[in-house]
């Protein structure tokens, strides 16, 4: 079906409509099969627009879902202009963008425009030869040569895989970038042309189909410096290095940010940026500041990135809480006094699921703890981000999985890395169990748990699915809790609808962190900007044992009333393990 053309005089006024989305992301992979096959697929999502649209969200975001050889999950795009076949056609996206429109939802795409698929016509074009037209739309330099006259790459750039940044191309005789996996070669943004086909190709098309924007893949590494210096020496024992400090936050990026601007604003289109290794304040907000006109709002890492050891992102240093408070108060005071704004989540697809992170996902507290962690979710200001499955309260796999569950090239890689230096089978099983079990991106991919049925319901009986479904299905899944007042998604339900009724205290409300009271307690005030004598004070127990809580002083001024809690209990000032309780003045 051809799209209507949006001429500039149809262009909608600019607003700030996602400020006060509830967004909801969906892997398609491992969302729903409505067709029957091993993955999930369009239709099976449009089949679930209405639970969705239940839950409270009025916004889905949909990861990468384009033509794509899928070394990396979708994230290798060989068409933008192309749908996976194993998901569908532009015809069902083009459906799904319709269905979600005429629920009263809006719908973002993923964009990844940093790196192609190496099966990606540019790039086999750029490769065919030195002297082809599109040689220079991505990044070549010749070898170095070191003192025996052996081959060295351009620079010693470790890619964020674990490997070097650059791979050698036998047919033309040069080294191509790769921040990512070898088949993810990098787009050379300083070229204009290529620059403004992306534009066109990954979100013109897309915008002009009725797209309401993007979650924006690595958003700050498309400026490169073009000299490509070493990285500084970290590792004495490696030749590759994290040069992470270099290829992010380049000297263009906010030029290239301010074109991509200009386009979304003709759509009144939002985005969200993926931007690590930005932990200044100052220099997020100059991404975000609404009067720039770059982007949305973005995502910073620290609170996902707590429990990881710096140097090694699968080890697992443990949750601090007094870290994680530290964290929720930078990003909420972040936009006090300015005019940008920020995002909440504690899941996505990248990451080990919030319940088995920050919580406790034993039998005994698994509903507790899901309904705290979403608590914290709802009550806090900025936009937030629920991944698909943490509604439900869904977990981490089983520490007795073996390596080969595991389907992620990050997975895979680091295990083989180890395996290369040495490590034993009984010392890979061990980091299996610990680090890997807890925070490898494979827990988030597994098939959403819709029944207690074949397959958890995400397939047809007697098909394969593509990854395996976590042993936990017949306890948690979507039929059971639809049915039950009491559960995770009852309760989502629950807290979101109070969110949307007081907008203005958890949405948009200033966040005051509370003095610590007893071990386990944070406690924090939402105060509406408007009127600082309607507050809510939201207080959420980190602890597997009862406390007791404190009004805080700057609370006592005001009557409080109880608005939802996660248990009953006789006592206002008592909190059961994992509980949480919210009061909203009078």
């Amino acid at each position: 079906m051809a799209a209507k053309v949006k001429m500039p005089s149809d262009a909608p006024p600019k607003t700030t409509w996602w400020r006060d989305a509830i967004i909801y992301q969906i892997w398609p992979k491992s969302f729903y099969s409505a067709n029957g096959g091993s993955t999930g697929d369009i239709n099976g999502i449009i089949s679930k627009l209405d639970y969705i649209k239940s839950l409270g969200a009025n916004t889905v975001w949909l990861s990468p879902h384009y033509a794509s050889p899928n070394i990396d999950e979708g994230y290798d795009i060989s068409d933008y202009e192309s749908i996976n076949p194993d998901y569908g056609t532009v015809e069902d996206a083009e459906r799904l963008i319709r269905e979600c429109h005429q629920r009263g939802l809006r719908i973002i795409f993923d964009l990844v425009i940093n790196h192609t698929s190496d099966q990606h016509k540019w790039f086999q074009e750029s490769r065919s030869s030195k002297d082809n037209p599109k040689r220079d739309w991505y990044i070549w330099r010749p070898a170095k040569y070191d003192e025996q006259g052996n081959r060295q790459p351009p620079n010693n750039w470790s890619s964020c895989f674990s490997q070097s940044a650059w791979t050698w191309d036998e047919k033309t005789q040069e080294y191509y970038l790769h921040l990512f996996a070898i088949e993810q070669p990098d787009l050379n943004w300083s070229n204009d042309e290529c620059r403004h086909t992306i534009y066109k190709s990954a979100m013109e098309f897309w915008l002009e189909r009725g797209v309401n924007g993007f979650r924006v893949d690595t958003v700050n590494m498309y400026s490169k410096p073009m000299d490509f210096p070493d990285a500084p020496i970290q590792d004495k024992t490696k030749f590759i290095q994290n040069a992470s400090s270099l290829f992010c936050n380049g000297p263009r990026m906010h030029e290239y940010l301010t074109e991509m601007g200009e386009i979304l604003d003709r759509y009144d289109a939002m985005t969200v940026g993926e931007l690590p290794c930005t932990p200044e304040t100052a220099d997020v907000l100059r991404y975000v500041s609404l009067s720039s006109s770059e982007l949305s709002m973005v995502f910073q890492f620290d609170i996902v990135d707590l429990d990881r050891s710096p140097s090694d992102l699968f080890v697992d240093v443990g949750f601090n809480l007094n870290i994680f408070k530290d964290i929720t108060n930078k990003w909420q005071t972040f936009i006090d006094g300015n005019d940008g704004w920020t995002t909440v989540f504690l899941e996505n697809h990248d990451q080990g699921r919030s319940i088995s992170r920050y919580a406790d996902d034993s039998p005994k507290n698994r509903v507790a703890s899901a309904k705290m962690l979403a608590t914290y979710l709802a009550t806090l200001s900025g936009t937030p981000f629920i991944y698909q499955g943490q509604e439900l309260g869904m977990s981490n796999v089983p520490s007795s999985w073996q390596a080969n569950e595991y389907k992620d090239l990050n997975t895979i890689n680091y295990l083989a890395e180890k395996r290369e230096g040495g490590a034993g089978e009984k010392e890979l099983a061990k980091m299996l169990a610990t680090g890997i079990n807890k925070l490898a991106r494979d827990n988030a991919r597994t098939p959403v748990q819709w029944t207690s049925g074949p397959n958890a319901g995400f397939t047809k009986e007697g098909v394969q699915p593509w990854m395996r479904i976590n042993d936990n299905f017949k306890q948690i899944n979507a039929e059971d809790q639809l049915q039950k007042e009491d559960s995770v998604l009852a309760y989502y339900k629950r807290i979101l609808a109070l969110r949307k009724e007081h907008s203005d205290l958890f949405t948009h409300g200033r966040f005051l962190l509370c003095p610590t009271q007893e071990e386990g307690i944070f406690a924090f005030i939402k105060r509406d900007r408007r009127s600082e004598s309607k507050l809510a004070l939201v207080v959420l127990n980190f602890s597997d044992k009862v406390v007791n809580f404190t009004v805080p002083q700057e609370a006592q001024l005001v009557k409080l009333t109880l608005a939802i809690e996660t248990h009953e209990t006789s006592s206002t000032d008592e909190l059961e393990p994992f509980g949480a309780k919210v009061f909203l003045s009078v």
